[in-house]
């Protein structure tokens, strides 16, 4: 889905966040949450000739984001439900700019002096193949955008980060950074060509291709060494 504003005053009016720091400062989000799909270029490169036939027709021009809306947000350690009739959750690893100046119409150049934080976050999404309008119940899962506490933005390479998914103590997926189809600075310089960002917005940079599965019983563990880690069991269905 094309997000190109920013949540009605009545969303904005939604439950709170679960639990934990999400609510306070210094690190106050705002309860905008926006991610971008196939920003890894293996998410892309899968889709294959597909990309160029109806509903895609061809490749996107513009950074094509969804939202997590504040009923996703979570802290680390909060039990996920799995929704009745889902058998399994992606566990999609990111990391997400946090937003401290506003970012209107910004140069990739000064895109990043708008970044006040980084934090680690676990993308939980029911499992789906087509990216074309992706419905809200595949991503506005209650819970489902694990937020791991922020650290400052200071010298870190956003383009040599990495990232680690545990199922169960065993390592599913690693994966880095590194070779995004728009880099931190691009991608919010391109974001904020269509959408005003605001202090406490969160903009993740994507999740890697490939997002492991897991499933009821299993306790799932997201490492990023120098940003965060998130740690979460997932429970069966009430």
């Amino acid at each position: 889905m094309l997000v190109n504003q920013r949540p009605t005053p009545d969303a904005c009016a939604a439950p709170a966040p679960q639990g934990g720091w999400l609510g306070f400062a210094p690190w106050r989000l705002s309860g905008l949450v926006l991610a971008p799909l196939m920003n890894d270029p293996a998410a892309l490169q899968a889709l294959g000739p597909a990309v160029d036939a109806p509903p895609y027709k061809g490749a996107p021009r513009a950074p094509v984001l969804y939202i997590k809306p504040r009923n996703t947000l979570a802290t680390s350690d909060t039990p996920m439900p799995l929704p009745p009739g889902v058998p399994a959750l992606q566990v999609g690893a990111s990391i997400a700019l946090l937003i401290g100046r506003t970012a209107c119409r910004v140069a990739a150049a000064d895109a990043l002096a708008c970044v006040a934080g980084l934090a680690l976050v676990a993308d939980l999404s029911v499992p789906h193949d087509s990216f074309y309008r992706p419905s809200v119940r595949f991503k506005a899962l209650d819970g489902s955008c694990r937020v791991a506490a922020p650290v400052a933005f200071g010298q870190q390479d956003l383009a040599a980060l990495s990232l680690q998914v545990t199922i169960d103590g065993e390592r599913v997926q690693a994966a880095t950074t590194a070779g995004l189809l728009r880099p931190a600075a691009q991608l919010l310089a391109d974001v904020s060509a269509f959408m005003t960002l605001n202090p406490g917005d969160l903009l993740l940079l994507g999740v890697p291709h490939g997002a492991p599965l897991v499933r009821a019983g299993q306790r799932v563990a997201v490492l990023a060494p120098g940003i965060g880690e998130i740690a979460f069991a997932v429970e069966a269905a009430p």
